[in-house]
């Protein structure tokens, strides 16, 4: 990222704030900014790269529309990992804000279509943007558009790209996660097959091996598979932590998986510790507002109540059963 940092800084000083090779500078450390975990940076900088290319290039510029789609990756994030009610690591965030995630879905909808229109309907950035809106509508709650999005744009990418493309690889795993509430055994096999084919193609320690990982984790989870969720969880969890370091959100959203799965096998105590833990990290990353910290807190409360009298599990099971619908998926970029 302090490659990225520099470059920029050279360019705005030699080329000023609006020479198109800037602005490529200034969209590259957003991304950067995005994979260390600073959502709110890469946010408030693609929000800026956009504003200065529409005005620069044009609205249908493909650097514009490259801007577009950054900034709606930023928003997701900033937002926090929308919630399927499949453990009761996820209870929490079905009653919190989706603002972001209905502004990164307007943004989505309107850079598909002039993608669409500038690039043609098969080409891989129309298709990159396509999967991104099926993340945003997941998002909002509308879990069968998002399951239709993601079905359309893997049959294109597998005939575009081939079956182990990491794009098509992307997809098929957002499609694993919107099939888990509504066709559980399917939602498996296409998770187990994903997994290994990004273990075969990009390596056993990849973060996107590793966010295939959590999806089935949550998958497994939610056909009653949860010795091998937990299982499974810890080895995502331990590899996150040595590649990405213990307070990468990426890393915290494994964990949180993790509590969900020891909470689901009655180890209430260990779950609240981690939980805890998450919690503490959390705030500290992301802070108090933050969708994902807000489900760490509320969280905290059910695991209170279940490690100190284990029927208040009948009243979450309640709540779960109230609150979960089929398609609400929670899924991770891609």
């Amino acid at each position: 990222m302090q490659l990225d940092e520099d470059t920029l800084a050279r360019r705005r000083r030699d080329l000023g704030e609006d020479h198109p090779d800037t602005l490529t500078a200034a969209s590259n450390l957003a991304v950067s900014l995005r994979a260390a975990g600073e959502y709110q940076a890469a946010r408030e900088l693609d929000e800026d790269t956009l504003a200065r290319r529409r005005r620069v290039l044009g609205e249908d510029h493909p650097d514009t529309l490259t801007s577009a789609n950054g900034l709606a990756i930023s928003l997701r994030a900033v937002g926090g990992h929308p919630g399927t009610v499949t453990s009761p690591s996820s209870l929490a965030a079905i009653v919190l804000h989706r603002g972001e995630h209905q502004a990164a879905r307007e943004l989505d909808e309107d850079t598909l279509a002039r993608r669409r229109r500038v690039l043609g309907e098969d080409h891989p950035d129309t298709l990159a943007t396509a999967s991104g809106l099926a993340v945003s509508l997941r998002g909002v709650g509308e879990g069968q558009a998002a399951r239709e999005l993601d079905e359309d744009t893997l049959a294109r990418r597998r005939r575009v790209l081939g079956e182990d493309h990491p794009d098509t690889l992307a997809s098929a795993d957002n499609l694993a996660f919107s099939l888990q509430g509504v066709r559980g055994q399917a939602a498996r096999e296409l998770g187990e097959d994903t997994l290994a084919r990004r273990r075969r193609v990009l390596g056993e320690d990849h973060p996107d091996t590793l966010t295939s990982a959590d999806n089935l984790v949550m998958i497994l989870g939610r056909v009653g598979k949860d010795q091998a969720a937990r299982e499974l969880g810890e080895d995502t969890l331990a590899r996150r932590r040595r590649v990405l370091g213990e307070d990468h959100p990426d890393t915290l959203f494994s964990a949180f998986i993790l509590v969900g799965e020891l909470a689901e096998l009655g180890e209430y105590q260990a779950a609240k510790e981690l939980n805890e833990d998450i919690l503490a990290r959390r705030r500290r990353v992301l802070g108090d507002r933050h969708l994902d910290t807000m489900g760490s807190a509320a969280f905290a409360l059910i695991l209170s109540g279940l490690a100190a009298d284990p029927k208040a599990r009948e009243v979450m099971e309640t709540m779960k059963a109230a609150w979960s619908e089929p398609g609400e998926g929670r899924a991770p970029d891609g």
